[in-house]
């Protein structure tokens, strides 16, 4: 048996889901580890800092019972720039968000990377198999493309700003989902046996597509940030005292939030089963796979029920369960009968760069984007999706009279650029060619 089954490995983005997976990777997995970065200030500082710690990156898990995941990682090889990858790595895994998918494949120029066996995508939305798959041109006869669920934790830089290799870990996903796009994958296995050797509990999908679904901030994150209420907070140069998941007027939760929630998963699930992929129940898997509630709030036979009740029925379930994890049911109350808050989530709000650009945030920024491949594959498939479409133009909408009051000039270039019917495109063609 190989006991260093990734081999040589690169990882592809330097952002706090890379360190900590380089940690993970570094114990048992693979034989050499690399980080590549897009040239500019950030990947200056990784090299700076890479030089005064002797190529070390450090993981501090903050929680039970994982914190003997703590640790450290000596990179062999660090790169400002795609293009100065060298022609050694057996594995690539992307840790960049899924809307970079297609700029950094055509930057690593695939073609001359001979040794790449597999990419791994870390965090993929729907259709990042499909995408990836599509772009790799001649090279995708030797290349597999395999997909998590979603990325397997909660990260963050070191807070104080004084280390961009040290990593933050604040949670971990109770279950992971896994797929290649080789139906008889050898590589799965060792995929599935990695995070399992991590505490957690993972299993694998038979489609790509039903494991790219199964990541939590598909469902959520649209309908609850991309509302008026959510996007006067985000776009709001006023600090922000709401909270994210919190009930109207602490936050954006209401009956029409909920109502576009159930929408939003009837219109995916439709979809997934397009490629006779198996959709998910959406109220057992934002229960068992995220984060549960009391049975007393919720019962076995209404969360397994789910996907077979009346809709209004549906609603009214998100909405207990919602209203239930407002406070975590399993922390230990105070001394004044208070449980732990935790829906007490503020809002990320757009933001000046160091340039004096502004940013957007990555939510619901990177939703958005997910949203927009996922409406654009549905309509090559004549799947309508009309509430996909009004999520999306929601946020359009609001985008660009952002831009219009900033002017162009003023915002980070990175959001005015839109890829998506390109990446639609060369899914289709794909479709084309292989049918």
């Amino acid at each position: 048996m190989n006991h260093r089954p990734f081999g040589s490995t690169l990882l592809v983005g330097a952002g706090p889901a890379a360190l900590h997976l380089a940690v993970d990777l570094a114990r048992a997995s693979a034989t050499e580890l690399g980080l590549v970065n897009r040239r500019g200030p950030h990947a200056e500082q990784i090299q700076a800092e890479l030089t005064t710690t002797d190529y070390r990156l450090r993981t501090i898990v903050e929680v039970d019972p994982y914190r003997h995941l703590s640790g450290e990682a000596r990179l062999t090889q660090f790169y400002a720039g795609f293009e100065t990858v060298e022609d050694r790595w057996d594995t690539l895994v992307l840790c960049t968000p899924s809307d970079c998918y297609l700029e950094v494949i055509d930057a690593l120029q695939l073609e001359r990377l001979t040794r790449v066996q597999r990419i791994i995508l870390l965090s993929p939305g729907l259709g990042s198999t499909l995408l990836v798959q599509s772009q790799l041109g001649a090279a995708g006869a030797r290349i597999e493309v395999l997909s998590c669920s979603t990325y397997y934790a909660a990260t963050r830089l070191d807070p104080t700003g004084t280390s961009v290799l040290t990593a933050y870990v604040k949670g971990f996903k109770r279950n992971l989902y896994l797929a290649s796009n080789v139906a008889t994958s050898s590589f799965l296995p060792h995929l599935q046996a990695f995070f399992l050797s991590l505490g957690l509990r993972c299993q694998c999908s038979s489609h790509p597509l039903e494991a790219e679904s199964r990541s939590i901030t598909t469902y959520v994150h649209p309908p609850f940030f991309i509302n008026d209420f959510s996007l006067q907070e985000i776009f709001s140069e006023q600090p922000s005292k709401k909270s994210m998941y919190k009930l109207y007027p602490e936050g954006p939760i209401t009956q029409t939030t909920i109502r576009t929630m159930r929408l939003l998963w009837t219109e995916i699930s439709t979809f997934v089963r397009q490629f006779g992929a198996e959709p998910v129940n959406l109220l057992k898997f934002l229960n068992d796979d995220n984060y549960p509630v009391l049975e007393e709030t919720l019962s076995r036979a209404d969360i397994e029920t789910f996907p077979d009740v009346e809709p209004t029925r549906q609603e009214y379930l998100l909405y207990v369960r919602y209203s239930s994890i407002l406070i975590d049911p399993f922390s230990t109350p105070d001394e004044h009968g208070r449980y732990f808050d935790f829906s007490a989530f503020p809002y990320k709000q757009v933001h000046q760069n160091e340039h004096g650009q502004w940013v957007i945030p990555r939510v619901p920024y990177e939703d958005y984007k997910r949203l927009k491949l996922l409406h654009g594959l549905a309509a090559r498939m004549q799947v309508p999706m009309p509430v996909t479409a009004r999520l999306i133009e929601r946020f359009e909408a609001q985008l660009q009279a952002f831009v219009a009051a900033k002017g162009r000039e003023q915002i980070q270039a990175d959001f005015l650029r839109d890829t998506t019917p390109e990446e639609v495109d060369i899914i289709a063609r794909a479709w084309v060619t292989t049918a």
